[in-house]
């Protein structure tokens, strides 16, 4: 007979042992539960991942199922990427799947890209699926944006008739330059300032109305996608008007100008007219003065000449009837002036 604390210690033992295992069965269901179905999936799909992989991004912080998801794509479409290197660019704050979706569909149009290559443009900011799909599907760009607000690409003619230009660039995307390479709004610009030019060369507008696929060659030819993630393959005018008169206008405006600067002048010389007119005015009236002052020395020289004796009243008399005689003719010429005409 099995003594009664014998029966006590074997019984606390079993219930160690029961709670153990059921820690082991529990974390063993946790890593079935978390890790088992992707390790399955994985397994199954031909693109093993060792469970103690699993488990190690799961200390890295990095998301199983991207890498895994990743995996499978990538070997089901006859690309081997291990699953170290996918687990690098997720650390990188790269985007697996978006670098996969690439690299799968640059292999079936025969685009050259590599990984590495891929996870650089991805690095970089742009959308490396959206490039190769741009690369195997071109897309077309609108000149000018009509994001921006503006809805004609405005240049003139050397006769001074404007033109309002729309074109359509269809571009595709240059892997090779994508890192490091220049936007579309660079295209825009480009493209912008080429129809500018060209239309600015034109004789008159009516040669661009008449061929506006010059505009086009002319462009085309300047190499204008040199520097940029794309490859621009054609430059269609879409629409081109007539607007204004822009010479007239300005030849108007310069001649309102060139008016304005006539009666500026013009008012000037009026000015210094009236200011000389009023100085002549006041030096007559100096003039005048200085004939009443000198008229107001006549008695007093006669005055001293009757004392001194070289004056008599026979002169003075004599001298009295010619002033009178001088009074009356101006007063005879003046009255005549004054008269009407009889006819």
């Amino acid at each position: 007979m099995i003594p009664f604390p014998l029966l006590a210690v074997q019984a606390q033992l079993a219930l160690l042992g029961i709670i153990v295992g059921g820690i082991i069965i529990f974390i063993l269901m946790l890593f079935i539960f978390k890790y088992g179905w992707i390790y399955i999936q994985a397994l199954a799909s031909g693109a093993p991942v060792p469970l103690i992989q699993l488990i190690g991004m799961t200390l890295r912080r990095v998301n199983a199922k991207i890498i895994v998801d990743g995996r499978i794509m990538a070997k089901k479409a006859g690309i081997d990427i291990d699953t170290p290197t996918l687990e690098a660019h997720y650390l990188a704050k790269g985007h697996v799947l978006n670098v996969v979706q690439a690299l799968i569909a640059a292999n079936k149009a025969n685009i050259e890209l590599n990984f590495n290559r891929a996870c650089a443009i991805d690095l970089a900011g742009r959308d490396v699926l959206d490039a190769v799909k741009t690369s195997v599907n071109p897309k077309v760009i609108d000149v000018p944006d009509p994001k921006k607000g503006k809805g004609t690409i405005d240049a003139v003619a050397k006769d001074g008739i404007q033109l309002k230009a729309k074109a359509r660039v269809t571009v595709r995307a240059n892997l090779e330059r994508l890192v490091g390479g220049a936007t579309e709004e660079t295209i825009i610009a480009r493209v912008g300032e080429g129809i500018v030019s060209t239309i600015g060369s034109a004789a008159t507008y009516k040669e661009v109305l008449e061929s506006p696929d010059d505009i086009s060659k002319t462009v085309l030819g300047k190499g204008l996608d040199s520097g940029t993630a794309f490859e621009i393959l054609s430059i269609d005018i879409a629409d081109i008007d007539v607007g204004d008169n822009i010479g007239a206008k300005l030849q108007a405006d310069q001649a309102e100008a060139d008016k304005r600067v006539a009666q500026a002048e013009a008012e000037k010389r009026r000015a210094m007219a009236v200011a000389r007119e009023q100085e002549m005015s006041a030096l007559n009236v100096e003039n005048r003065a200085k004939v009443i002052l000198a008229e107001a020395e006549i008695p007093k020289a006669i005055s001293q000449a009757f004392r001194d004796g070289n004056f008599g009243v026979l002169d003075y008399y004599n001298l009295r009837n010619i002033q009178s005689d001088t009074e009356m003719r101006n007063s005879i010429s003046q009255s005549g002036k004054d008269s009407p005409k009889t006819e």
